[in-house]
């Protein structure tokens, strides 16, 4: 390596004017070092050149056959690093950059015209199959992205129109796409004619502001499916650190430009991205990239630009995938606390961490970082206690270890509710539950029963704490009010306490909920502060009370005269423990007539009241008992959803993962009736295996570590066939009678679970 030193030392000296990329040491287990010299794209052709030259090794193997051989590259300026501000100790949203430029841009230089359309491409390309004569397809691609001016000439629809906004990139996308998916099949010497032409449009010297053509280039260029080769990673990774140096306001033009891109593209763009990030970190072989000390913004560069397609992604709607496909499951084998605890020390400085970047980490990362952060601080807790019993020379009790919960059955409510107030210092130590007067030790069946039986209880209808809407099927807060609201509390800190145990909760909030959970993602230290005022809309109250958000609609819709013909006023009734109150929208709201032309805000002030307003107090103390025990910067790191899988588990079922991760007891796989079990299972409709999960878990919904998680047994029971199976909620097990035919067990399996009591639900 001495002689790539001595190849990089002149940049060395003009990068040392330019700001750091980093400036402190790397988090474990990824080796991003502090400080380190990195070569420009021109200084690593450079040096393979001369490796070449000398008979010596290309770096990384790969790269000498893909770059060194290729003619004609013009050397540039060293490539700018990533601005130093864009890591912050918070969710990076796209969505609060303005809503359009207003610095001044250059004006773009004159494109020269070309007027080739997609199908006269096309027709080429056909013409240079059936001959093998490739000099005009060749010409095209070596002409084409030989410059940013001249891709803008081919691609851009009108060659020196503006499309200065952000609805229109200007492109033709159409020809984009076929000048793309022609590109693979082509020549090896024309894919190597389009890499040069690439790499020289980067190394092109860097003169203030970029224009709006450059945006459009850059947009151009990150759809080369060329990039999926780990020998175009250099190449790759000069291109996503250019798009992650570009201004907030230039990154706003580009978020809504990938918006418009077909749904397929976007989806291959996004996993090529978390492609490159996955082999960067664990490269299938040691010499297939280079050094990760010589290249550490490779990581950062793209876990930015991902940030685009992810921001893109969440102001699309409905959303053009998955919040769950940007997860990079490759990350739950790095060591993510240490991650964590960067983004916690450093998380205004110049050090990366994936945190920043939550929407990348999967739910599984996120639970394990708020359950070991929860840990650290009960070991915490739990070291003071001991040097407290030492330092005064009494007696260690273990149990201090523990949350200890002792209820009787007969007052279950009440007791829970005293023993959390009483042992709230200990929210944050393993849960261990003893009902009085029953003997036995919780392996974790006393625990889940606790659970099971108290959400039983406080979402029945005749408790009056929630109201359970049939038209949503969930839960809402009742709007009663109350001089003590603890039982509130006390729900919010069993969702809590359910999260770190790792319990899933049969209950129903609307995402709604979850959403207010997260207002704000951490408890105010000013103990006036609101808590839980999301913003409401009416696609939120639809989630609640779609009847009442469909006649808010007609309203808002309605051509007629809105005063005369609704009659409405400012003020609204609610019917609370049987009495009919009245409330006022708005100061004299009474005496304020709905119009056509106020109709807006009344909806708007209605639909606060309803989510907000009126239950205040009990969501206040619902919000206020679940961050008692989850109280942690990384809830800063979730997004409603995922809250609402950590507390309930996932809805997507998949049973045969359950079947390999099944425990039998009396029984082995390869008996008659577990087969036979297996069969009418996997056959059975979605509705009816939720049925299942539900009848044999308690829950219709997956652990969000996966059906592993869940511990299914299924176990003997000796008794006539003409019983229907059973089941222990507690343990996850379900106990089977002797089957001996399918017909016979799918007959009593399916009354058994669809006739099962369910947990809170009418």
């Amino acid at each position: 390596m001495d002689g790539e030193h001595s190849a990089l030392s002149g940049v060395e000296r003009e990068r040392d004017k330019l700001p750091p990329i980093y400036n402190s040491s790397p988090p474990a287990g990824l080796g991003r070092g502090a400080k380190q010299p990195f070569p420009s794209l021109g200084t690593f052709i450079s040096t393979l050149n001369q490796r070449r030259d000398m008979g010596g090794r290309g770096l990384a193997g790969g790269f000498t056959g893909t770059l060194a051989s290729i003619p004609g590259l013009r050397h540039g300026r060293e490539l700018p690093p990533i601005c130093s501000d864009v890591r912050q100790k918070q969710r990076l949203s796209i969505d609060t950059l303005p809503p359009e430029v207003k610095a001044p841009f250059p004006s773009d230089p004159v494109i020269p015209l070309r007027t080739k359309t997609t199908k006269e491409f096309q027709e080429d390309m056909e013409r240079a199959v059936q001959s093998g004569d490739w000099r005009e397809v060749r010409e095209f691609y070596l002409t084409t992205f030989d410059s940013f001016i001249e891709m803008n000439a081919a691609f851009k629809r009108e060659a020196n129109g503006l499309f200065n906004t952000i609805d229109d990139s200007g492109v033709n996308a159409k020809f984009v796409n076929a000048v793309y998916d022609a590109l693979l099949s082509t020549p090896q010497d024309i894919q190597k004619s389009v890499l040069k032409g690439i790499i020289n449009s980067l190394l092109r010297e860097w003169k203030g502001p970029r224009t709006k053509d450059d945006l459009r280039a850059y947009f151009i260029l990150v759809q080369n499916p060329q990039y999926s080769s780990t020998s175009t990673y250099v190449i790759y990774a000069h291109l996503l650190r250019q798009i992650a140096a570009l201004s907030e306001a230039d990154h706003h033009f580009l978020v809504h430009w990938l918006k418009k891109l077909s749904p397929r593209r976007f989806r291959q763009l996004v996993e090529r991205l978390l492609q490159f990030i996955s082999t960067r970190l664990f490269p299938a072989e040691p010499d297939e990239l280079p050094p990760l000390s010589k290249c550490s913004w490779w990581i950062p560069s793209a876990t930015k630009v991902l940030s685009l397609f992810n921001a893109a992604n969440s102001v699309s709607s409905p959303p053009i995938m998955p919040f769950t496909d940007f997860y990079n499951i490759t990350l739950e084998h790095i060591d993510f606390m240490e991650e964590y605890r960067t983004w916690q020390n450093y998380g205004n400085s110049n050090r990366f961490s994936f945190c920043q970047f939550p929407f990348i980490l999967s739910t599984v990362v996120k639970k394990a970082i708020i359950q070991k952060d929860s840990e650290q601080q009960m070991i915490s807790q739990a070291r003071q206690s001991l040097v407290s019993k030492v330092s005064r020379r009494q007696r260690v009790d273990m149990n201090l270890l523990f949350l200890n919960i002792k209820v009787r059955r007969a007052q279950l409510l009440s007791d829970s509710l005293d023993e959390l107030t009483r042992k709230r210092c200990d929210l944050k130590k393993k849960l261990r539950v003893t009902f009085v007067g029953e003997a036995g030790l919780d392996m974790g069946g006393l625990t889940k029963e606790w659970f099971l039986l108290l959400v039983r209880q406080i979402f029945h209808t005749d408790y009056g704490m929630f109201t359970y809407i049939k038209d949503s099927r969930c839960h809402w807060f009742s709007s009663w009010k109350c001089d003590n609201y603890s039982e509130f509390q006390l729900v919010g800190t069993l969702m809590g306490l359910a999260v770190y145990n790792s319990i899933a909760l049969d209950i129903h909030f609307p995402l709604y909920c979850y959403r207010k959970l997260l207002t704000p993602p951490t408890v105010p230290c000013d103990q006036n502060a609101l808590v839980g005022m999301a913003t409401a809309t009416l696609d939120d109250l639809q989630q609640i009370m779609p009847e009442l958000a469909h006649g808010l609609g007609e309203l808002l819709s309605y051509e007629g005269n809105v005063e005369e013909d609704f009659y409405l006023t400012f003020q609204v009734f609610q019917e609370e423990m049987g009495v009919v109150k009245s409330y006022n929208l708005k100061p004299g709201g009474d005496k304020i007539p709905v119009t056509k032309q106020n109709r807006k805000e009344y909806v708007q002030l209605y639909v606060d009241f309803l989510l907000n307003k009126s239950i205040y107090k009990q969501f206040a103390a619902f919000y206020h008992g679940f961050h008692s025990v989850c109280a942690s910067d990384a809830l800063m790191l979730l997004r409603p959803e995922e809250v609402e899988m950590l507390v309930c588990g996932s809805p997507e079922l998949d049973m045969s993962a359950l079947q390999k991760a099944a425990q039998y007891e009396g029984y082995s796989k390869t008996e008659t009736t577990v087969r036979c079990f297996w069969d009418v299972v996997l056959a059975f409709p979605l509705e009816l295996q939720k049925k299942l999960l539900h009848f044999a878990t308690g829950s219709d919904r997956v652990p969000v570590g996966g059906m592993a998680d869940l511990n299914f047994k299924i176990s003997k029971i000796d008794v006539s066939t003409d019983w229907l199976p059973i089941s222990h909620t507690c343990f996850n097990q379900i106990c089977l009678p002797p089957y001996r035919t399918r017909k016979e067990l799918k007959h009593k399996l399916t009354i058994a679970i669809s006739n099962a009591e369910g947990f809170g639900l009418e």
